[in-house]
């Protein structure tokens, strides 16, 4: 074997028990967030329009991190969870479309955690803390149609530890991509999550993405575009950077983007720690979408630790290595796991180009 090229991994997939050799140049990683113990995940979709909200639930508290690069965020209790602030541990995280209003949704997370007793114990009773982040997806369908507080609590009610649907789901649902030269051109994006549990030390690492970029978005095992911008004739795509570099848009350009996700892992951490591991899965972000974390994105990671796992002592830069290289690989899952919308002349990875009418298949 060449020195420059280390042995593949062996990865066992916490939900089907069977082992796979996995080389990141040429596999898809599979998992879900929820393999990480005291995790569970819950989605609700709206009908009227695509658009949902996601809740990530970690009801016996967990202790939390965050890292906003876009430049117009829409986020709820992001400074508490700055290390020099008081409270430690979170009882959810939520992910909305529906711009700022869909931070409505928090407020019915926040409803049914307290109804079951979990949060920061104050007086008589507790205060649910829910740090949340909302994409901008309002332009796809009737832009009165958001998620609100019952839309939050519908999603905790189906939040499960069971391996979760990605794509048109949740926060994905009205998410697109590929957006600088206007809708006509722009491709569905979508809800994608990924884990892998570190050989030998009952450590697992798991994300959690909502892909809405204004950018293409990048195969983290080739570099080639996967989806976004399309080209006029029905094949290919335009290459959003190649056309910056060409003087496209340097006049000035706007965009309706972001992109939200969250880490997840059992392995003990604080918050300056978790700062720096949501800090790092951004890498994953920028291996994968381009451009991205621009002026028009609330680009935002919140990293969880929940714990869980015992007389273990994990490195701040190898788990956010692992972050990155996962968060990257849910960005792809959610956009190969995305079904076209017709109505909106959206179509997905599936049905365009490279995609070979399959969904994603782990």
């Amino acid at each position: 074997m060449p020195a420059d090229r280390a042995p593949a991994a062996t990865w066992r997939s916490v939900n089907k028990g069977r082992a796979m050799t996995l080389d990141h140049r040429s596999d898809i990683l599979g998992g879900c967030i929820v393999d990480v113990p005291g995790i569970q995940l819950g989605h609700y979709s709206l009908t009227a329009r695509p658009t949902g909200c996601s809740v990530i639930l970690c009801e016996e508290g967990a202790v939390a991190g965050v890292d906003v690069r876009g430049a117009a965020p829409g986020t709820r209790e992001t400074d508490l969870l700055d290390p020099s602030n008081y409270v430690q541990k979170v009882q959810a995280v939520l992910l909305s479309g529906g711009s700022a209003y869909g931070l409505a949704a928090a407020t019915g997370v926040a409803r049914y955690l307290e109804e079951r007793g979990h949060g920061f114990p104050i007086g008589a009773g507790v205060v649910p803390i829910v740090p949340a982040a909302v994409l901008m997806d309002l332009g796809v369908g009737d832009f009165s149609v958001r998620p609100d507080a019952d839309a939050g609590y519908a999603a905790c009610l189906a939040a499960t530890r069971e391996p979760s649907a990605q794509g048109n789901v949740g926060a994905g649902a009205g998410a697109s991509i590929g957006k600088l030269f206007g809708p006509a051109f722009a491709m569905k994006g979508g809800l994608g999550t990924a884990s892998w549990a570190v050989p030998g030390t009952g450590i697992v690492v798991g994300a959690i993405v909502a892909v809405n970029a204004v950018g293409d978005v990048y195969d983290p095992r080739n570099g080639r575009i996967l989806a976004g911008a399309r080209s006029g004739e029905g094949s290919g795509f335009r290459d959003t950077v190649a056309a910056m570099m060409g003087g496209y848009g340097v006049a000035g350009f706007g965009g309706a983007n972001t992109t939200i996700g969250a880490i997840a892992t059992n392995a003990p951490f604080g918050k300056a720690e978790l700062r720096k591991i949501a800090q790092m899965a951004h890498d994953g972000f920028a291996r994968s979408i381009n451009p991205i974390h621009t002026m028009f994105d609330g680009d935002t990671i919140f990293a969880l630790s929940t714990g869980k796992a015992v007389d273990v002592s994990a490195d701040v830069t190898v788990i956010g290595t692992i972050a990155a290289m996962v968060m990257a690989h849910a960005v792809a899952r959610a956009i190969m796991s995305a079904e076209s919308l017709p109505e909106h002349d959206l179509p997905a990875w599936r049905d365009y180009d490279g995609g070979a009418g399959k969904p994603l298949i782990g």
